[in-house]
């Protein structure tokens, strides 16, 4: 018996690969079901529908635009990101890009599900709008009473979990919807979609908490500065240009100064007499990395260049180990819903379910929403159900 070939369009496929960032070569060892791609886009037949099913999966599109005659006119995702020169976009790996449109596509998915509207009562990012010439402190101290999160409230605040959850909410009340998803690449940390109704913020859920907490401040910061942003470590900031990275640098501080105001930490600390256990101390207290305290002290005079470099080195490489312990985990598997739940977050996915129930969508939408099988939502349901019991 004969293996049916899918009739679609070469020319399709060679766009959306190259849509995603991936060269022939990289998509062909990606799945041993891809070997044949050269042939998918030259003479050769087609691929089966299973792997098609993978390739539409894999590339974030669904099925039926490979059998358009021609590349769909769809604006590419490096337009949203006016901050990033095409050198620094080009460097963004395929895993990481193809989340830019998956944030696009829950974007969207936020306006069909609320009818264009987004119900927050109070819209962060439609209301405060920051301009580069202003003080750090002030801005700070405005985004957080936008927030309605006290300092008492945020010292009650068990553990970092607790903490990143609590913010993440706390961006849901006031319009911002907050995604996760494992990048593969752990030196990018967060992205950011800035739109005037549905401004999205995706954050890397392979980095420390405390380093998710202040991803989503460093991209509030770009949302109310009106502009998408990628966060990533390292020195890709540094080759910006001067515009660009500058307002790197102050989505930076002003995500510092949002979850450490500086006249709270001037009133916390104690004793610098030991900086590293200091710093250790109040990181727990304000539910943030050791780093950003050491950043306060090191820009108070409080320590000298050469010891926050130093500190931030030896912390870098202990978070490398757990990291590395945290990938060994995730290969020996875990709890898929669960992690459907942590990754979309329990105000979507409840939204999705919420206008099912009202019979405004089918179940087939409402999986496509979800990017799940249909066959998986009452599991989902179910478990989101639980954790709210």
């Amino acid at each position: 018996m004969a293996i049916e070939r899918m009739p679609i369009t070469p020319a399709v496929l060679t766009w959306a690969r190259e849509r995603a960032g991936y060269e022939l070569e990289e998509l062909a060892v990606k799945r041993r079901d891809f070997k044949r791609i050269a042939e998918w886009e030259g003479d050769g037949p087609g691929p089966t529908y299973r792997q098609l099913e993978l390739l539409a999966k894999d590339l974030w599109l669904p099925i039926a635009v490979f059998f358009f005659p021609e590349p769909p006119d769809m604006p590419p995702i490096e337009k949203t990101f006016r901050t990033l020169g095409s050198v620094q976009f080009g460097e963004i790996p395929p895993n990481v890009r193809l989340l830019l449109y998956k944030a696009r596509a829950f974007k969207n998915g936020l306006c069909e599900l609320n009818q264009g509207r987004n119900p927050a009562e109070s819209h962060i990012v439609r209301e405060l709008h920051l301009e580069n010439y202003e003080q750090i402190e002030l801005a700070a101290t405005e985004i957080r009473e936008f927030l309605g999160v006290s300092l008492g409230e945020q010292f009650g605040w068990r553990n970092e979990d607790t903490a990143l959850k609590s913010w993440r909410s706390a961006l849901f009340r006031v319009g911002v919807t907050v995604f996760k998803d494992a990048f593969g690449a752990d030196e990018y940390c967060g992205f950011s979609l800035f739109d005037e109704e549905f401004p999205i913020i995706y954050v890397n859920n392979s980095n420390a908490k405390t380093r998710q907490i202040f991803t989503l401040f460093h991209e509030l910061a770009h949302l109310l500065h009106r502009t998408s942003g990628v966060d990533r470590r390292s020195e890709f900031a540094n080759r910006l240009a001067t515009e660009h990275k500058l307002i790197e640098q102050r989505c930076n501080a002003l995500a510092n100064a949002v979850l450490v105001p500086y006249s709270a930490l001037d009133k916390e600390i104690r004793s610098i007499e030991d900086p590293r256990a200091e710093a250790e101390r109040l990181a727990k207290r304000f539910s943030v990395s050791r780093e950003v305290i050491y950043r306060n002290f090191l820009d108070r005079g409080l320590i000298v260049q050469i010891e926050y470099e130093s500190a931030v080195m030896d912390w870098a490489a202990a978070a490398e180990e757990s990291a590395a312990e945290n990938r060994k985990s995730r290969r020996q598997g875990g709890d898929y819903y669960r992690t459907k739940i942590r990754y979309l977050g329990e105000e979507y996915i409840e939204l999705a379910f919420k206008r099912f129930h009202q019979d405004r969508i089918d179940e087939e939408e409402l999986a496509s929403y979800l990017a799940i099988k249909p066959k998986y939502l009452d599991k989902l349901e179910d478990t989101l159900l639980e954790g709210a019991s």
